[in-house]
């Protein structure tokens, strides 16, 4: 966003600062100037002077000697330029003088060139006839300059006045960074209130005058608009007999200096407007609208447009497009079509003062690979009140600058007003927040600058349709702040009462689960939560498994990456694979992924997301090595009874006679065991590995932080060792439900302490051996009662087929 000073004290006259002043005050109120051009800068003695005489130069033939009125001399000038005559006012710098660089229109030097009198070819030339190019401009901003040669200055000038100030050089052009939520500053009336805000000084808008003959605007052309969502407000005002003709310098000047090129009067009207009250606007030749009609709506799929720029748009039924009673004629808020642009021969135009959809126009700009510069207003979001003031400034300036004769009436398609906000008024909290004191009179008086009315009544701040961007308490206290200067406001220390931040429950089991991975040597691995559905192939999963249910990404980064796993393993897999083909020995890593079981699908509801303590190893550690980590976060999380693993846990990617679904009471919670031979190919694991999975929301469940504390025995221990000779296939932990159950409250503890296999046990069989702990707390045990306890463990394991070993 670029302003001229000039243009900015047409609002607020009283302004008189310099420069650095502005960009100082601006940028410490909120609006950043960025940086800012002096046009006048290295243009020293140059004023207007009247060619008396031409002479041909004795000595060259391509040069002329000049006697030039400068006001109180004349001056004699030796130039080369073509396309000077005698009575013509041109720009002269003296001598002593400086101007900004050269005629060839390349890089200004930083401190411009010198000039000095001398001679040429003999001649004596006291200064030079100055280009536009040599004043530092363009002929961009001076469309009459010509394309080579000297600028010849208006007729009314008056030898010896200063023709810096006649072409309105005399300026700065300052360069915002406007943030996108004042949408409001992407104006210059704007900008210009924010100015006198910040100055205090009386901001004058312009004054918009009632425009139009007697006849009116519903007799000569329909509007309708079918999808009031995307295009809230459409405006439409009509001009007849158009007089094409060159804007007036002033007008010019300020486009120029905005950065953008004029053309004519009519183009240069719809600009300045977009400029001025940062509303862009769109003309029609009103003879190519079949029908005589306007209809907004949506374009269809497939259809092709030709734009303004000549180029062919491919649309799809999201872009918003502008048709008449047959055909398209413009896209929304973007650019205008080929078929209906402003020719030299406009008689009658439509003029179009719009508020369009900003996320809709940035989408559609985007897919078109078309931004201009009213999409890129629009997209910020604009204030629909804005756009009928804009195209009445617009007619006013119609008639103001006689480029023709605007039709009575408009058309306002508006079916539901945007009506300002209020926002309570709380100057103690606003104080609070900003560790200040402003009294409420002055927060009210900064309030007003920015014209934020305070209804007594209420107690509230009556807040503008185009300030978007206040809403709340905090955007008050900005408004504030601002205006009383962020640099006033002391530094202090925070305010308000210590609290002890603690983890969650959740939050507090995960960390026992890192801690004692990490502990047991296993190092933390992450992975991506989204994979390829191949995965389940090598999983060995079967094609109904539930577990094949996964959610599938709208947005893939492609198929590897295209649905949310339902499993944690093939992250920990392919990172054990990785390791093991980089020859790392003895790798042990965890994670605490996160799986995403949907209910449904396609999703209405949102999917269970259940965080599962991974772990997985290869090398040194066995089936045992990993059961020993999960029972031991099982014990740090206040899970005190004993796990059982059912090894019929029927999961296809394990070892079918080397796995355990792990179960706490009657849930199970988990499951272990070796990776199937046929997946560790598949992951090119070249040696035993073993996973662990441990699901987080089952165990929080059973886990808990409260603990129990006994006193220390004073009664001694008895111990009895218990050889048996079992079946194969009966398990420890069968035998040991059968010690807890049977034992009591005198078994204090049991140890497993040795299995035999071999020639002098029976086939089929096997020998294990428990070593029992018992005491009693309130007495010293005696042999009967510990016999009692020992024939009730004896009579359990007969039920087993359990002998004793002799």
């Amino acid at each position: 966003m670029n302003t001229a000073l000039s243009w900015i004290k047409a609002y607020v006259p009283d302004l008189d600062v310099t420069p650095e002043e502005y960009t100082d005050a601006m940028t410490l109120t909120g609006t950043k100037v960025e940086g800012c051009e002096r046009l006048d800068k290295n243009l020293e003695r140059i004023v207007a002077g009247r060619i008396e005489r031409i002479e041909r130069h004795p000595d060259a033939d391509k040069l002329i000697v000049c006697q030039v009125d400068i006001g109180n001399e004349t001056v004699q000038i030796v130039t080369g330029a073509p396309n000077v005559k005698e009575g013509d006012m041109v720009p002269v710098v003296l001598d002593g003088g400086r101007v900004a660089g050269g005629h060839d229109g390349g890089p200004l030097p930083e401190e411009g060139v010198k000039i000095k009198k001398g001679k040429l070819r003999g001649v004596e030339s006291c200064g030079m006839m100055c280009s536009i190019e040599e004043l530092g401009s363009s002929r961009e901003m001076y469309p009459d300059a010509p394309e080579s040669g000297i600028y010849i200055l208006p007729e009314t000038a008056r030898p010896g006045e200063d023709a810096i100030a006649l072409l309105g050089l005399h300026d700065t052009v300052f360069e915002y960074e406007i943030t996108s939520n004042r949408v409001d500053c992407y104006s210059v009336i704007g900008i210009a209130r924010e100015a006198a805000a910040t100055f205090g000084k009386a901001f004058h808008p312009p004054v918009v005058t009632k425009t139009g003959n007697s006849e009116d605007i519903h007799s000569y052309l329909k509007v309708s608009v079918e999808d009031p969502a995307l295009c809230p407000r459409y405006c439409a005002r009509m001009v007849k007999n158009i007089r094409l003709a060159p804007s007036p310098s002033w007008m010019q000047r300020r486009l120029a200096a905005s950065g953008i090129r004029p053309i004519n009067n009519i183009v240069d009207i719809t600009n300045y407007v977009m400029e001025e009250y940062g509303q862009p606007m769109h003309a029609f030749d009103y003879d190519t609208l079949s029908g005589h009609e306007i209809i907004v709506k949506r374009a269809k799929d497939g259809d092709a447009f030709q734009t303004l720029d000549g180029q062919e748009r491919r649309l799809d039924s999201r872009v918003l497009m502008i048709n008449d009673g047959e055909k398209e004629v413009g896209i929304a808020g973007i650019m205008g079509g080929e078929n209906s642009k402003i020719t030299d021969d406009v008689k009658t135009m439509v003029f179009e003062s719009a508020c369009f959809d900003g996320t809709n126009i940035r989408l559609s700009a985007k897919r078109l690979g078309l931004r201009t510069d009213a999409s890129g207003k629009y997209e910020k979001g604009l204030d629909p009140n804005t756009a009928e003031e804009a195209v009445n400034r617009a007619c006013q300036l119609i008639e103001e600058l006689g480029a023709g004769e605007v039709v009575g009436g408009m058309i306002d398609i508006y079916p539901v007003k945007r009506q300002g906000k209020r926002v309570p008024f709380e100057p103690e909290k606003i104080n609070r927040l900003l560790g200040i004191e402003i009294d409420a009179d002055t927060m009210l008086g900064y309030f007003k600058r920015v014209d934020l009315d305070y209804d007594a009544a209420a107690n509230e701040i009556i807040v503008p349709s185009w300030r978007q961007d206040v809403c709340r308490m905090a955007d008050l206290a900005e408004e504030a702040a601002r205006f009383y200067g962020y640099d006033r406001i002391p530094t202090t220390l925070p305010s308000g009462e210590a609290t002890t931040g603690k983890l969650s429950f959740k939050m507090r089991i995960e960390e026992i689960a890192r801690e004692i991975a990490e502990f047991c040597g296993f190092s933390q691995s992450m992975t991506y939560s989204f994979e390829s559905p191949r995965v389940f192939d090598r999983l060995l999963l079967e094609k109904d498994d539930i577990l094949r249910r996964a959610i599938p990404i709208s947005n893939p980064l492609g198929e590897d990456f295209s649905v949310m796993r339902t499993l944690p393993l093939n992250g920990m897999l392919t990172s054990l694979s990785t390791n093991y083909n980089r020859r790392n020995r003895d790798v042990r890593l965890y994670e605490m992924a996160t799986v995403y079981l949907p209910q449904e699908l396609p999703l209405t509801k949102l999917p269970d997301e259940r965080v599962q303590f991974t772990l997985g190893m290869y090398g040194e550690g066995d089936f045992y090595t990993m059961k020993g980590v999960a029972e031991e976060f099982f014990e740090r999380a206040g899970m005190r009874k004993k796990p059982h693993y059912n090894p019929d846990a029927g999961k296809p990617f394990l070892h079918p006679g080397r796995q355990a679904e792990i179960l706490y009471g009657k849930k199970a919670v988990g499951y272990l065991g070796e990776l199937h031979p046929d997946v560790a190919d598949a992951y090119k694991i070249g040696e035993r590995a073993y996973i662990a999975v441990i699901d987080i929301p089952a165990v929080l469940e059973f886990a808990t932080f409260d603990y129990k504390y006994a006193g220390l025995a004073k009664y001694p221990p008895v111990t009895r060792d218990l050889s048996m000779v079992v079946k194969k296939e009966v398990l420890a932990g069968q035998i040991e439900d059968v010690l807890e159950q049977r034992g009591g409250a005198l078994l204090e503890s049991y140890k497993l302490f040795d299995i035999y296999e071999g020639s002098q046990i029976t086939a089929g069989f096997k020998s294990v051996a428990y070593s029992l702990t018992f005491r009693a707390k309130d007495h010293t045990l005696e042999e009967k009662e510990v016999g009692a306890v020992m024939k009730k463990i004896l009579n359990g394991l007969q039920g087993l087929g359990i002998e004793l070993r002799a």
